[in-house]
């Protein structure tokens, strides 16, 4: 029996609120999931909302109240028994401006150990080409350690885009596909502890410094920004997030001393690392289109200038957009919990 009615509905109204929130939004959005510890959120909210309802129907004096609690009970009802239909439909759209975005900043910290790894990477490759010519040769692949910066420019610069020509669509799915083995074989390695996808970062680090420090000294800058901006500037990010999804993966096998079995901390990070690596895969699709069909064209065909202004909007956009897509959904989440 509620003793003091005024009291009950002053404390409990925050709870139905905060159900209400929840409720327009996934209303609102037919395509948004929660997660465990929100569908948990959301079911103890709809017992103490009828728990309530119960409890306020002997009073007569509460009509606007009970029909409140009645319309709202059942709209929580068909929210909850909706919820396994829900999680089966797959908005991409959706998916890759908000799931993913969200996901990469979640884990942003594992992304930034990747890329302190990689500039390590990167200055060793600089000393060793720096300081042993030798070394080129067995760092650099693709055959950039027996090339020289100056013939490469001169040939690229002749061909005027023609080298590829009738090839460009098999060579950028050659190039969506590769990169695309090497992000996955980055994150699977991350089973090692870390260690393995640790390794592929440093690496890609010394071939990245080596291959830049080479066309930088031969005088070759403004070709060589022209020739990686407009798809390093989506390819490399992407590398850097599958490492990224590595060290997140060898980071729960480790632990770091969670009281968590390793079930439940694979659990929790599998929805990321998919996300994660899905991400990766779209955007190296982009990358090898780039590489392919404006990457390859050097001037007289395309002014660097153009090439460099294209990739650095590229690389501008990019980061707005893991910094920033999604934070919207984000806030509105964090004050439906608040509430």
């Amino acid at each position: 029996m509620i003793i003091d009615l005024q009291k009950f509905v002053t404390e409990e109204r925050p709870y139905w609120a905060e159900l209400e929130t929840v409720l327009n939004r996934l209303e609102a959005d037919h395509a948004m999931a929660l997660d465990l510890e929100s569908l948990q959120r959301v079911h103890y909210l709809y017992e103490r909302t009828a728990s309530d309802l119960s409890k306020i129907t002997t009073f007569a004096s509460e009509p606007e109240t009970r029909r409140y609690l009645e319309n709202l009970v059942s709209r929580a009802y068909g929210e909850i028994h909706a919820t396994r239909e829900r999680a089966h439909q797959f908005a991409p759209v959706h998916w890759f401006l908000n799931t993913f975005p969200q996901t990469f900043r979640r884990r942003v910290r594992a992304f930034w150990f990747s890329v302190v790894i990689t500039l390590v990477g990167c200055a060793f490759g600089c000393f060793a080409v720096m300081f042993d010519p030798g070394a080129k040769e067995v760092l650099l692949p693709f055959g950039h350690g027996g090339m020289d910066p100056n013939e490469r420019v001169r040939h690229e610069e002749e061909s005027q885009g023609n080298r590829l020509e009738g090839k460009k669509t098999g060579f950028s799915a050659f190039l969506m596909t590769h990169n695309t083995r090497v992000s996955i074989t980055t994150m699977a390695l991350g089973i090692t502890w870390g260690i393995g996808s640790i390794i592929i970062l440093f690496y890609n680090g010394i071939i990245l410094g080596g291959i830049c420090l080479d066309y930088i000294v031969a005088g070759q800058s403004k070709f060589l920004a022209g020739w990686l901006l407009p798809h390093g500037s989506i390819e490399i990010p992407a590398i850097l997030i599958a490492g990224q999804a590595g060290l997140v993966l060898g980071g729960a096998l480790i632990g770091w001393g969670k009281r968590k079995s390793l079930a439940t901390r694979m659990r929790e990070i599998t929805p990321d690392l998919v996300t994660l690596i899905f991400g990766v895969a779209v955007m190296l699709v982009w990358a090898g289109i780039v590489e392919a069909f404006f990457s390859q064209y050097h001037e007289p065909v395309l002014p660097y200038e153009l090439k460099i202004a294209f990739g650095t909007f590229e690389l501008l956009l990019l980061t707005y957009f893991l910094a920033r897509c999604g934070a919207k959904s984000e806030a509105e989440e964090d004050a439906g919990k608040a509430g």
